[in-house]
């Protein structure tokens, strides 16, 4: 069963070793950038979950949920709002169910409210990457049109 575990000085190696494979590399941020993002927001008093995933006892991901806006260049649907910030599936692990499953475990988090209530759950990802376009439309995320940056902007009402 996948579960989230925060990322700590026993695993974060092991977190820092997860790879995607070389044609979804353009896609994601490595993990080590990741967790480096994390540890700014978090120095800035911003709120960051970064999590291992984890099936039982064997790490097979890593995900990163923040909360309002991060960063300066945020869009505006991040203020007072949820993001799926960050989502990878090491390439060992790929095809298993572990991205949707891992998806509706970020919905279920982010539904408890950990920094006060919010309307959405957003994301963003790359206009060439269908893989993450399709999973995302499957778990009810709607493109709004908007874009942070070049990557398109995908929303899940939280009520």
């Amino acid at each position: 069963m996948l579960r989230f575990e925060e990322v700590t000085e026993q695993n974060v190696w092991d977190i820092l070793a997860l790879n995607v494979s070389s044609n979804q590399m353009s896609f994601v941020a490595s993990n080590a950038v990741s967790l480096t993002e994390a540890y700014l927001i978090l120095s800035k008093g911003g709120h960051v979950f970064p999590f291992g995933l984890y099936d039982e006892a064997q790490l097979v991901g890593f995900i990163m949920l923040g909360y309002g806006k991060c960063w300066d260049s945020a869009p505006e649907i991040a203020e007072s709002n949820y993001n799926l910030w960050r989502l990878m599936i090491d390439k060992r692990y790929q095809g298993n169910g572990y991205g949707k499953k891992a998806v509706e475990l970020a919905t279920e988090f982010v539904n408890t409210f950990p920094n006060g209530p919010a309307k959405y759950l957003w994301l963003s990802y790359e206009p060439e990457n269908r893989l993450a376009q399709n999973l995302y439309a499957k778990c009810g995320f709607q493109e709004t049109g908007e874009k942070d940056g070049e990557e398109l902007i995908a929303v899940l009402n939280l009520s």
